[in-house]
């Protein structure tokens, strides 16, 4: 039975560029691996963000890993407490908790408090666990500004709206708070209200440099309970490689074998080499590899898009052909795609679906020899969602 490996590029795609002469920017980088799928095999799109749920990548990464959030969506927060190993128990509530910056005046200036490092990340989230830690909530380090909050207490509610950071740079706070969707939320949104405060002050006093200005509590949920992989894929079974908590809970909640690559950063100083291994090393044990890389994304949300441009091509070069070498002439089979869309011009999310190509051993051609958000729908897989992908790999 065919094996197969997927590249995920978080956040690659995007839209045409004036200053790119209308090209997108995966269409203005040189990406032989990742048009050689395309030229191999056959593209589509894929449906990552359905209607009705959080533009996330949690929600994203599900779909396409055929986990349909729209059946079972259990919050950011969860999936990452799981990640690390965090047991939620029946009152308790897991919060995704971003270290952020905003200005003096009020505006969120960076969801990610400058891509802050994770040692000092790790040292505020432990100096608020001492100053503000209680029977009532904790604070867990993560990797960098991704980092968790946990309530406890049946008084607290996950029925909250909330606001993503990295989709609400540049807007005032006043215009970004938390709001009860029941009266039973309303205790949880002035406790963290006051707590927010509180921990605005701390930060400003005791770390006015590390671009830490404020904590953004997001996306919270109970313990997930998500169909396993190999229930819904008959047996089959699959590992993830990733530097985030977000995807690798993910694959913790689902029975997948989550590899830990040392030096995996989420940035682009990430260990792309120690990536492709691991993925390598996991196919001889397994049906299917979801091989993550988050860089292109967070060069998204800044903006960048000269670090952007060079995040896709160091993903074609060191992670897409390396692999794809190796593994030459072997019964396995190839994905790329996006878990969504970032447009450097909104430095967020969108719904777009995102373009993908499929190449091995009985994948039909189509006549597409490149791949990009503009070519890809022209091809003969047309828009997939839920299972569809992992299943044409797989079948």
């Amino acid at each position: 039975m065919p094996k197969a490996i997927i590249f995920l590029a978080d956040g690659m795609a995007d839209e045409p560029l004036e200053e790119l002469n209308g090209l997108t920017p995966l269409e203005a980088v040189n990406t032989p691996g990742m048009d050689a799928i395309a030229a191999a095999g056959a593209s589509g799109t894929f449906l990552t963000l359905p209607d009705g749920l959080p533009t996330s990548s949690d929600v994203a990464n599900m779909s396409v890993l055929g986990f349909q959030p729209e059946l079972n969506y259990p919050g950011r927060g969860p999936i990452e407490a799981v990640s690390q190993g965090i047991e939620l128990k029946e009152h308790d509530f897991a919060w995704r908790c971003n270290l952020v910056t905003v200005q003096p005046d009020g505006v969120l200036s960076d969801y990610s408090a400058g891509h802050i490092d994770t040692a000092l990340a790790a040292e505020i989230m432990a100096a608020l666990q001492n100053e503000f830690g209680s029977d009532k909530v904790t604070f867990h380090s993560g990797v960098s500004y991704r980092n968790l909050l946990t309530l406890h207490g049946a008084e607290f509610s996950a029925q909250i709206d909330y606001h993503k950071p990295d989709s609400s740079q540049g807007i005032h706070i006043s215009e970004l708070g938390l709001t009860a969707l029941t009266p039973e939320a309303e205790p949880t949104v002035r406790f963290l209200n006051k707590l927010s405060s509180n921990v605005h002050n701390f930060l400003i006093t005791n770390y006015p440099k590390s671009g830490a200005t404020n904590i953004w509590p997001w996306s919270p949920g109970n313990r997930p309970e998500l169909t396993a992989f190999s229930k819904l894929y008959k047996g089959r079974s699959g590992a993830i490689v990733s530097a985030v908590d977000v995807v690798k809970g993910i694959g913790y909640c689902t029975g997948m074998e989550v590899i830990e690559v040392p030096g995996a950063t989420g940035f682009i100083d990430t260990n792309y080499a120690g990536k492709a291994a691991a993925a390598l090393e996991a196919l001889k044990h397994h049906d299917l590899v979801y091989l993550h890389v988050e860089a292109i994304d967070e060069c998204s949300h800044m903006g960048d898009l000269k670090l952007k441009m060079q995040a896709i091509a160091d993903f074609d070069a060191k992670i897409v052909i390396p692999v794809m070498k190796e593994l030459q002439g072997q019964d396995v089979r190839f994905a790329i795609l996006p878990d969504h869309p970032v447009p450097i011009r909104l430095r967020q999310h969108t719904t777009t679906p995102v373009p993908v190509a499929v190449c091995g051993p009985g994948i039909e051609p189509d006549e597409l020899l490149t791949y990009s958000e503009n070519t890809a729908p022209l091809g003969r897989l047309g828009l997939m969602k839920s299972t569809e992908l992992v299943d044409l790999l797989l079948k």
